[in-house]
């Protein structure tokens, strides 16, 4: 028996059909959420985005680098939809250029700043004030976020300045464009020495700690957190909110942050 033959109007009614039915069943592709973040904290936040992302949520992605590059890219218009600094500094930068949503900035870590050297280095050092770093780096360089815009370098130089050694040193460094490169430059042995966050020198099993310096040497190292003005819808709130949660403060502290709370003056 010869199959009927369809008309183009109902051809044209069951492609319909199919159409919706395909909407119906297919759920809707979920929003990317792309977090700017300070270089320090890719280890951890690479893994806090793991654990959202195990409970189908948004899928998050993430980009590191000096939170002075970041600041300056989304100053720019770049599509970043939450920015975390590692230094108020910057933040301030983009509140000032309302880049950022300044009901929404808020603490979230604290850390450390210390001294590291390869790890097979014999070398010993007290951080204390006039220590002789100089002395210790000879003919080296001292690796460090470039002090004229990264955080890490920006609280090198204070603390180094408040122990008396700045002037001794300001001549032999290894200028980098985030704190994660100036830890890389002494794992490969290019520098004797570095100063890196303790968070950074936990990671790597190439240097070790030579000493830390005396918080009263540098303002507080506080990372705060924000959302970008334009591009804070609910998913990017849900995120945004999952940073303060319980769940994603064992993160932090397991990799070495101080985990801090509340809204930023």
């Amino acid at each position: 028996m010869p199959l009927p033959v369809l008309g183009l109007r109902t051809i044209g009614k069951a492609c319909a059909a199919a159409v919706i039915l395909l909407a119906v069943l297919t759920p809707p592709a979920a929003a990317d959420i792309l977090v700017f973040a300070a270089a320090s904290t890719a280890s951890a936040f690479d893994e806090v985005i793991r654990l959202y992302r195990a409970k189908g949520q948004e899928r998050v992605t993430a980009s590191f680098a000096a939170s002075s590059t970041l600041a300056k890219q989304v100053a720019n218009g770049a599509p970043a939809h939450l920015f975390v600094s590692a230094n108020t500094d910057w933040m301030d930068y983009l509140s000032k250029r309302k880049a950022i949503d300044r009901q929404s900035r808020r603490r979230l870590l604290g850390n450390r700043l210390v001294l590291v050297a390869p790890a097979a280095s014999r070398l010993t050092l007290a951080v204390t004030p006039g220590f002789s770093l100089a002395g210790a780096l000879g003919d080296g360089r001292l690796a460090l976020g470039d002090p004229d815009h990264v955080p890490a370098g920006i609280y090198a130089r204070k603390a180094l300045q408040s122990l008396g050694v700045w002037k001794t040193v300001k001549d032999k460094l290894a200028r980098a464009a985030n704190v994660r490169a100036a830890l890389v430059l002494v794992e490969r042995g290019e520098a004797p020495l570095g100063i890196v966050y303790g968070t950074d020198a936990a990671v790597t099993k190439k240097v070790r700690i030579v000493g830390e310096f005396p918080a009263t040497s540098h303002p507080p190292i506080r990372y705060e957190a924000a959302l970008v003005s334009g591009r804070d819808g609910p998913e990017a709130r849900r995120f945004f909110d999952y940073l303060t949660t319980p769940e994603a403060a064992k993160v932090f502290a397991r990799h070495g942050f101080r985990v801090m709370s509340g809204k930023a003056p």
